[in-house]
């Protein structure tokens, strides 16, 4: 199934996934998807960023007392509904139902379901209308992998603010002797530096559009501090590489 042709439908199963609401054999299979398709898995660890960033700047708050006693009381009155419902005597057959589709509890927890759902599409949805104007234009991602075929390095490129940005997702260290360096990879030609990476989580590159579509790759070495020069190429071992790809997501 090629979910990467339906950037819409991508988009909804990579927030889903993100959020955590993507389940079962659901899930499974949009994450097998992400191991064999490049543009699956880039979109995969975008939301997972984007939201994981919500999070992170979202103040915390402490929420009134108030609220967890009307938490108390519902669950108390749920219980007393249910122990009422097993006393309740039943002197003629109960009334056919249509099955576990009619079931007043799958309903109920449909509807609880719905609501959390709603609050959170609504928590979600004005948190990136107010950063709309400001929004990245991703034109181009791309997921660095290691050896072992590990996702590394998530790299994005915004076209508006024409420059890039490398966030870390993989688990590795790099000594305080040694940097990383960033290469486009064009075909036939000496890769060409893209910038030096020191920062622990992640940087911002400048970079144009012209560039990176003469490169259908990106790769990352490990230099002496501070890189080397650009017309080079690498001089120490490539630890990521991966398919540049251009797609809005």
């Amino acid at each position: 199934m090629n979910i990467a042709a339906n950037a819409r439908l991508l988009a909804l199963l990579s927030a889903a996934h993100a959020l955590g609401t993507l389940r079962g054999g659901a899930r499974r299979r949009f994450e097998a998807l992400a191991r064999e398709q490049p543009a699956v898995r880039a979109s995969a660890l975008l939301w997972r960023e984007r939201l994981t960033g919500f999070v992170e700047l979202a103040p915390a708050v402490n929420p009134p007392a108030a609220v967890w006693t009307r938490i108390r009381n519902l669950v108390d009155a749920d219980l007393q509904e249910t122990r009422l419902a097993q006393q309740k005597a039943a002197p003629t057959p109960p009334v056919r139902t249509t099955g576990w589709w009619g079931s007043l509890a799958i309903w109920r927890g449909a509807s609880a379901a719905g609501l959390a759902a709603t609050v959170l599409a609504g928590v979600i949805g004005l948190q990136f209308w107010y950063q709309a104007r400001e929004a990245q234009q991703v034109k181009y991602v791309a997921v660095l992998n290691d050896d072992r075929s590990a996702a590394s390095m998530l790299v994005t490129f915004d076209a508006k603010h024409r420059q890039l940005t490398l966030q870390r997702v993989g688990d590795f260290s790099v000594a305080a002797d040694r940097s990383l360096q960033l290469w486009a990879l064009p075909p036939g030609r000496t890769p060409q530096s893209l910038g030096v990476v020191d920062s622990p989580a992640g940087m911002r590159l400048a970079a144009s559009a012209q560039m990176l579509q003469q490169a259908p790759a990106l790769a990352v070495s490990l230099e002496p501090k501070g890189g080397v020069s650009g017309d080079r190429g690498p001089t120490g071992p490539v630890l990521f590489h991966g398919a540049l790809i251009e797609k809005t997501l």
